[in-house]
């Protein structure tokens, strides 16, 4: 069938892929290694066996092009993938453009976002490795809830620490994460040592998403029986997510057309990653496909950071990363898209952003919040605010493309509904949605606490 007749683009189960894809085969550019934080030398496997499976740390550190998905993840997978890939004929007819402009809806899971992808491999490891409990982090919540499923499915317990600010915002996540059986926290709380040296310091802190990590990482490594689980930034989740791009190229082949530009939100890099990397292999093959990353400009880590070692949370727990940073005592304000409020970046997008490979755009809040509200009365889904950032990057290609009169062919990753955002939305409609720059000061006196790396 040819592009012009297909709206809703759907992959049979049985093109489910059978293999995660690793980007790490193919860079042209080694990542620089991640460090232990107390040693500060290149870390070793034992080094992360406190709160890894080895399952999880082995795919941290493979150079596999090709890592084969469990059957039972993948007979999980099925209840709602392959997602669907549409075409967003009605935005377009709104916008007037000649461009086509695709979205990939990861909100069709059972919890409404990407994160699944990677929560359901990871309660599976952590399983079989004989593991009883996972603590974690979330931001806006998606993550939180997604894991809560997982351990569910497998069985385990689940804790999670939820950024205080999206603890406030976002009260049905909370609400989510207890329907499936996980426990949830605001972030900082009194549970935890660096919690409640954070409380002292700073007893109005909105919370972070590196302060979270911190408390998550000391609750799993205080008990032998619990493992730390990640939903974005480390190379595992990214390969886990490829699933969204694998997806995405023989959707696109169905309809006989090509991506000019990919995009997706990142904060971490999950579902950025998902989305475009499995486009990198394209692209190093001469392919004229631009990959963009959509990030806040009230916490542009990718646009006005550095590219440099840091540590992935507060407290100096986490392994030290290569990564683009804005220090890992950034704190943002408090925007509604909490899942984009980290002050790093995936080490892998990082170094293939370094390279020239991917491209970063930063938005401002109120816009993004615009695009929401078209997109919704167009296409009839509400987005999250983290996802909002990709289609408000789309639409920026799209009018480009009509003012060039070139018909490009627009992908974007809708990472998430907004079904749980209705208070911020409600925000928006009450004039309370504000733009938030960083200065360049606070960007600067968070960078001078980079730690000393030889």
């Amino acid at each position: 069938m040819s592009r012009e007749e297909l709206t809703k683009i759907i992959l049979p189960e049985e093109k489910l892929p059978k293999y995660y894809y690793n980007v790490q085969a193919d860079m042209p550019n080694p990542m620089a290694p991640g460090l232990n934080p107390k040693t500060k030398k290149p870390l070793v496997p034992s080094d992360l066996t406190p709160i890894f499976p080895m399952n999880i740390i082995e795919q941290e550190v493979s150079k596999e092009r090709y890592i084969e998905i469990p059957k039972k993840v993948r007979e999980i997978y099925k209840q709602w993938r392959p997602s669907p890939l549409y075409r967003a004929r009605r935005l377009e007819k709104e916008l007037d453009t000649p461009c086509r402009i695709y979205y990939k809806y990861e909100g069709v899971s059972p919890v409404g976002s990407h994160k699944l992808n990677t929560a359901i491999p990871q309660a599976y490891y952590n399983k079989e490795a004989g593991i009883k409990r996972l603590t974690t982090e979330t931001g806006a919540g998606q993550w939180g809830t997604a894991l809560s499923l997982a351990t569910k499915m497998f069985d385990l317990e689940c804790a999670v620490y939820m950024v205080k600010i999206s603890f406030k915002q976002k009260p049905y996540r909370r609400v989510f994460m207890q329907m499936y059986g996980g426990e949830c926290f605001s972030s900082p709380s009194d549970r935890t040592e660096i919690g409640r040296r954070v409380l002292r310091e700073h007893p109005d802190t909105p919370g972070t998403l590196g302060i979270a990590i911190s408390e998550a990482v000391e609750d799993a490594v205080q008990r032998d029986d619990t493992n730390y689980a990640l939903g974005s930034v480390l190379n595992h989740v990214c390969i886990h997510q490829s699933i969204i791009g694998q997806e995405v190229k023989m959707q696109m082949e169905m309809v006989d057309d090509y991506p000019d530009v990919v995009i997706g939100c990142s904060g971490g890099g999950s579902n950025f990653s998902g989305i475009a990397f499995p486009f990198i292999p394209d692209k190093l093959k001469g392919k004229k496909v631009r990959l963009v990353a959509v990030e806040p400009v009230a916490c542009p880590t990718l646009t006005k950071g550095v590219f440099a070692y840091d540590y992935g949370d507060v407290a100096g727990l986490t392994p030290i990363m290569k990564m683009y940073t804005l220090g890992s005592n950034f704190t943002p304000a408090g925007i509604h898209a909490g899942g984009l409020r980290y002050h790093g970046e995936s080490p892998l997008v990082s170094q293939l952003y370094h390279d020239g490979l991917l491209e970063a755009k930063a938005l401002k809040q109120k816009e993004v919040f615009d695009a929401a509200l078209l997109f919704a009365r167009t296409e009839g889904i509400v987005p999250a605010p983290e996802s909002a950032h990709a289609i408000k990057a789309a639409i920026d290609e799209a009018l480009e493309g009509k003012k060039e009169g070139v018909a490009k062919s627009i992908v974007l990753n809708l990472s998430g509904h907004g079904h749980l955002d209705l208070v911020s939305y409600e925000n928006y409609f009450s004039g309370l949605i504000e733009n938030v720059i960083m200065s360049e000061k606070e960007i600067q006196d968070s960078l001078k606490k980079l730690p000393v790396v030889e």
